[in-house]
């Protein structure tokens, strides 16, 4: 018999890779995406069971999570001006499926992919909002089962964020865009996919939040990344905290003007400038005996060239 699961964010870069897997792990998955994207999409989806809207349209979330097993609510907001946009999206939006979901006779499994950002909620307004997430799914899930995952920065194939860094480097130049002794952990896409299924197939209930990183306990420093990629001879531009600032306030004015929603912060560069984004693994291997598999040399490989077959 089939298993369903609900899957919100399934057309990004993360919750491709997580619509493939579970589907070959034997997973109905019925996504919800946005009619925009369907519109575009139609021959893509043909074959696909999914539900078009959005995470403010109580009427479509109720079908998405009909009679579904589990729940792996991946979308969210990335990109905005201000706090009531990441609001709307990363609070209010996971408090209103969340809510939904318990509501059902038999409540599903429900796995939150948040941020390691949420530790942090001072440093920005998206930040804040990944925090408050977590604890807008606490304060409705009632007897729900329910675990959060906070990643760190995740990268792989088609990753629009971490992925053009890691291009520069194999070119001979490294960026960094933070301080010289900051530290963090990374995480390979595939590596982040095992740990939700592992949760869904297996995991006992949690009802925390649990950090994971790729293996290398104590992180890396920019230097160290530009070794691991691009070996020693990779030229380090450094780019000052004032240009990154500078950056931040044209996008930001830009954006007010042309109506469009930033990356590049002033939240934004307090995130990149903060000098310790580095992940613990033990508790979630201790609830689920889970452990990454791709170092980091290997995922960059197989993120810069993604049609190399090792013979």
């Amino acid at each position: 018999m089939s298993r369903i699961v609900a899957l919100t964010g399934g057309t990004g870069f993360i919750g491709q890779v997580l619509w493939r897997r579970l589907e070959e792990s034997g997973w109905t998955v019925r996504a919800l995406v946005r009619p925009s994207f369907a519109n575009r999409h139609r021959d893509e989806l043909h074959h696909k069971e999914y539900i078009e809207g959005t995470l403010q349209d109580e009427k479509r979330l109720f079908a998405l999570v009909d009679g579904v097993d589990a729940v792996v609510h991946c979308a969210g907001r990335i990109r905005g001006l201000d706090l009531a946009q990441f609001q709307e999206s990363n609070v209010e939006g996971v408090s209103r499926i969340a809510r939904i979901a318990a509501s059902q006779h038999r409540p599903p499994r429900f796995v939150l992919l948040s941020s390691l950002a949420a530790r942090e909620p001072t440093l920005s307004a998206y930040a804040w909002s990944k925090q408050q997430g977590e604890v807008a799914l606490q304060e409705v899930a009632g007897g729900m089962d329910w675990i959060i995952f906070r990643p760190p920065a995740v990268y792989g194939p088609h990753d629009r964020a971490t992925l053009p860094l890691f291009q520069w480097i194999e070119r001979g130049i490294g960026v960094q865009l933070g301080e010289r002794h900051s530290r963090f952990s990374l995480l390979y896409v595939d590596d982040l996919a095992s740990a939700v299924m592992m949760w869904l197939e297996r995991g006992p209930h949690a009802g925390l939040a649990f950090e994971l990183h790729d293996g290398h306990a104590s992180g890396y420093s920019w230097l160290e990344v530009f070794e691991l990629v691009g070996g020693k001879s990779v030229f380090r531009f450094v780019v000052p905290k004032a240009v990154l600032s500078m950056m931040a306030s044209i996008n930001q004015t830009l954006a007010k003007f042309f109506q469009y929603e930033p990356i590049l912060t002033y939240g934004k560069v307090r995130e990149l400038r903060h000098p310790n984004w580095v992940c613990d693994n033990t508790e979630l291997t201790e609830l689920l005996g889970w452990e990454p598999s791709i170092s980091l040399e290997e995922g960059v490989r197989r993120s810069l060239h993604p049609d190399d077959r090792v013979s």
